[in-house]
C-alpha cells in the first residue's frame, strides 16, 4: 500500500491501461509537454509520445468530434476537458454522436471513449468554471456517467471506463485532486454501474457523491458523537443511478437525505427522488429532505460561493429535523 494523491491516481489508471493496449490515447488541452492543468498526464508525452499524448487547439467540438471518430475506427481515446465547463462547446458531439452512434448504426459501431476532467464548485473560479455538468449529461442516452470521490475509486474507476465499450463520463472535482490515500498495490477496477455503501446505519440514509461525500462525513462524524447512527452512500454511477442500493438502505432507515452540489432543479437528486416515489414510495416514514446547491450563476466573491453550496452544519441540522 501507498499512499497517493488524486490526480496521481488518474495519473497511474491511464499510464496503466496506455502501457497495456496501444489502442488508448490521451488528447485535449495542455494535456502533452504541460502535462495538464491538475498534473493528470505528467510526464506520459515524454513516455508515449506526441500522438499518443496529443494537445490539440482550443477547439472543443473539433477535437471531440476527432476522438469519437478515432473511437469508431478503433482507438480509445481519454478526452480531458481543462475544465469539464468547457465541454458545452462539444456538447452536440457527446450527444448526437458519442452517446447515440453504436443505436443509429444498428450496433455496427461502438464508442469506447472516456471524457474526463475537473469540475465543480472550486474556490473563486467565477461561474463559468464552476458548472457541475452532471445534470446537463444525464438525460443524453447511450452515456455512463460517473463521479470519483477518493484517489481509490478514482484509479479503478477509470481503469474501467477505458476498457468499457461504451462512452463515459467521468467527474472529478477540482478541489479533491490533493486528497492522499492509501492505494494497494496490485491492479484494480470498480464497477461503472455501483454506489458504495460508506456507512452502514439505521436511523436515516444519507445519499451524496463527488466533494459532498466529505462535508456528509465530517457531519457524520459529529452526528455519531451525539448519538445518531446515519448510513452513507456515496452514488459514484450518476447514470444509471444504483436505485437498489438506495431502497435496499431505506428499508432499515426509512428515511432519505440527499446531499449535493449540482442546482437543486433537474439535479441528480431531482431524478433519485422522481426514481423513489415511483418504486418505493412505500418505504418511507417521512419526505426526502434535498439539500442541493442554490439556482444561480456561482458567485466569483467567496462569501458569496461559499453560501451556494452546501456544508456539513446544514447536512446536520438538516438529520436532526428528520429524526425528530
Amino acid at each position: 500500500m501507498s499512499q497517493v494523491f488524486m490526480f496521481d491516481a488518474l495519473r497511474e489508471a491511464t499510464d496503466e491501461e496506455m502501457q497495456k493496449d496501444d489502442s488508448v490515447f490521451v488528447l485535449g488541452e495542455d494535456v502533452g509537454h504541460y502535462g495538464g492543468s491538475y498534473k493528470v498526464t505528467k510526464d506520459l508525452s515524454a513516455k508515449y509520445g506526441d500522438l499518443r499524448v496529443l494537445d490539440t487547439p482550443i477547439a472543443e467540438n473539433s477535437f471531440m468530434g476527432m476522438a469519437i471518430g478515432a473511437a469508431i475506427t478503433g482507438l480509445r481515446p481519454i478526452v480531458e476537458g481543462m475544465n469539464m465547463s468547457f465541454l458545452l462547446l462539444a456538447f452536440n458531439q457527446i450527444s448526437n454522436n458519442a452517446g447515440m452512434l453504436r443505436y443509429t448504426s444498428g450496433g455496427n459501431f461502438t464508442i469506447p471513449i472516456v471524457i474526463r476532467g475537473p469540475g465543480g464548485v472550486g474556490r473563486q473560479l467565477g461561474a463559468e468554471h464552476s458548472q457541475r455538468l452532471e445534470a446537463y449529461f444525464q438525460a443524453i442516452p447511450g452515456l455512463k456517467i460517473v463521479a470519483c470521490s477518493t484517489p481509490y475509486n478514482a484509479k479503478g474507476l477509470l481503469k474501467s471506463a477505458i476498457r468499457d465499450n461504451n462512452p463515459v463520463i467521468l467527474f472529478e472535482h477540482v478541489l479533491l485532486y490533493n486528497l492522499k490515500e492509501e492505494l494497494p498495490d496490485h491492479e484494480y477496477f470498480l464497477p461503472l454501474d455501483k454506489a458504495e455503501l460508506v456507512r452502514q446505519g439505521n436511523q436515516v440514509t444519507i445519499v451524496t457523491y463527488s466533494r459532498m461525500r466529505h462535508h456528509v462525513m465530517q457531519a457524520t462524524n459529529q452526528l455519531i458523537e451525539e448519538g445518531y447512527d446515519p448510513e452513507i452512500i456515496d452514488l459514484i454511477s450518476l447514470k444509471p443511478i444504483d436505485i437498489n442500493t438506495i431502497s435496499r438502505s431505506l428499508m432499515k432507515t426509512h428515511k432519505l437525505i440527499i446531499v449535493e452540489e449540482c442546482m437543486k432543479t433537474g439535479g441528480i437528486a431531482a431524478e433519485i427522488i422522481a426514481q423513489i416515489n415511483d418504486d418505493y414510495f412505500d418505504l418511507l416514514d417521512a419526505p426526502i429532505i434535498r439539500l442541493s446547491s442554490h439556482d444561480i450563476p456561482t458567485p466569483y466573491n467567496g462569501n458569496l460561493e461559499k453560501a451556494t453550496v452546501i456544508h456539513p452544519d446544514q447536512i446536520i441540522q438538516a438529520v436532526k429535523e428528520l429524526i425528530y
